[in-house]
């Protein structure tokens, strides 16, 4: 390859860096384990495609944040402190966290393990370089037409700002390839409806706020370190010990909406400005917020959902419809703004995308699971996840 895939530390989306200093502050001695999983059973690699990864996971280390990065992070992000803004400034990527491998069927796999601290920032370009590498050597059936792409972008931006939607690029982790964003952002710079990337290194290129908050990463290691049942109000309160009212968007379907719902009373009902959707159904997930702010005393006007369950923009539209003017709501979309692509030897058919995820498996050697408002999108090790199903909804697997 000429060059390499991830070359800036801040390529990477902004929710990692926010929980890492999340994490710093709070579980500086946290061991973790994520494992890939690859929903969709298609990521096949030849071994020669394997040593193109590795060797590009090998010289991640090299990447070092740079007196600029480090300068226009101290004046756009105000809430990370002296302290972080240095240990970024040291922090070097470590390829021995890494173990990745073919099976049996040449199917990929992969496993992070060691601090949390550090590990953290491994998943986004990770997967970036992934989905990069497979289009590059893998799958070729595709090509990348720049007039086309800034066409397309351009459709997708004006239809989604003349319907009022509000939308942020989400698409660093499944991207066809950095160029493949950075395109969209810079032809979506135009639209006053788009608010900006959730990808650092590109809101650091076009000095914009990266968007971002807290994963469910989060939520999931907080079961294992405080307890399953109230795992969510415990994030929320850990959350705002380091943050302050800042970065108050919440996720509320780490184990399915009506246990978040239990645990999201009035203070935190005040608090939380923004609610983000990411499985299960977008229009009964809005009903039950408004119905939830109705029943607090909260105008649900007052407050945003953000949805970012694999969207499209015919989709936005039709929630944005639905919302109407019962509550404010947002959009962060992903793979459908950064690998929207059609094959070169069919061009009415798309060249599909990989689908696949890396999700926390473990906590201080404690399987933790993610039992979201969509079962295909559950995760977690079986009997993990027989577990907190009884504990969050009485039932037996």
């Amino acid at each position: 390859m000429d060059k390499h895939i991830i070359t800036s530390l801040l390529d990477n989306d902004f929710y990692k860096f926010t929980m890492m200093n999340f994490v710093l502050k709070q579980y500086p001695e946290t061991d973790v384990v994520y494992h890939l999983i690859d929903r969709g059973h298609s990521i096949k690699m030849p071994n020669f495609v394997l040593e193109i990864i590795k060797d590009e996971i090998n010289q991640m280390n090299e990447l070092r944040l740079t007196d600029d990065e480090h300068n226009w992070i101290k004046k756009n992000i105000p809430y990370f402190d002296s302290l972080y803004r240095q240990y970024l400034s040291n922090y070097r990527f470590d390829p021995s966290q890494i173990n990745i491998y073919l099976d049996e069927e040449s199917h990929l796999k992969c496993e992070i393990s060691g601090k949390w601290r550090d590990a953290i920032l491994w998943e986004v370009p990770l997967m970036a370089l992934i989905s990069e590498i497979y289009f590059l050597e893998v799958d070729k059936d595709w090509e990348f037409n720049t007039a086309q792409q800034t066409d397309l972008a351009f459709k997708k931006g004006k239809l989604l700002s003349d319907a009022g939607c509000v939308y942020t690029d989400f698409g660093t982790r499944r991207r066809r390839s950095f160029e493949s964003q950075k395109l969209f952002v810079d032809v979506n710079q135009q639209f006053n409806n788009f608010a900006g990337t959730s990808n650092v290194y590109l809101s650091y290129i076009y000095n914009t706020k990266p968007k971002g908050t807290i994963a469910h990463e989060v939520i999931q290691a907080i079961s294992a370190l405080e307890g399953l049942r109230h795992a969510n109000r415990f994030a929320l309160n850990k959350w705002n010990e380091v943050y302050k009212g800042y970065l108050c968007t919440a996720l509320a379907d780490t184990y399915g909406v009506d246990a978040f719902l239990n645990d999201f009373d009035f203070l935190q009902s005040k608090v939380w400005d923004v609610i983000r959707h990411d499985s299960g159904d977008p229009f009964s997930f809005a009903d039950k917020f408004i119905k939830h702010y109705q029943n607090t005393g909260i105008n649900p006007a007052s407050k945003t959902i953000l949805f970012s369950d694999n969207l499209t923009d015919d989709t936005a539209v039709s929630i944005k419809k639905y919302c109407g003017n019962r509550i404010n709501c947002a959009f962060g979309i992903g793979t459908f703004f950064t690998n929207d692509f059609l094959k070169a030897g069919n061009p009415l058919q798309k060249s599909s995308p990989l689908n696949f995820v890396i999700k926390l498996y473990s906590v201080n050697n404690i399987c933790v699971v993610k039992l979201c408002d969509d079962i295909k999108k559950n995760t977690g090790d079986a009997d993990a996840v027989k577990v907190a199903m009884w504990t969050f909804f009485n039932k037996k697997l």
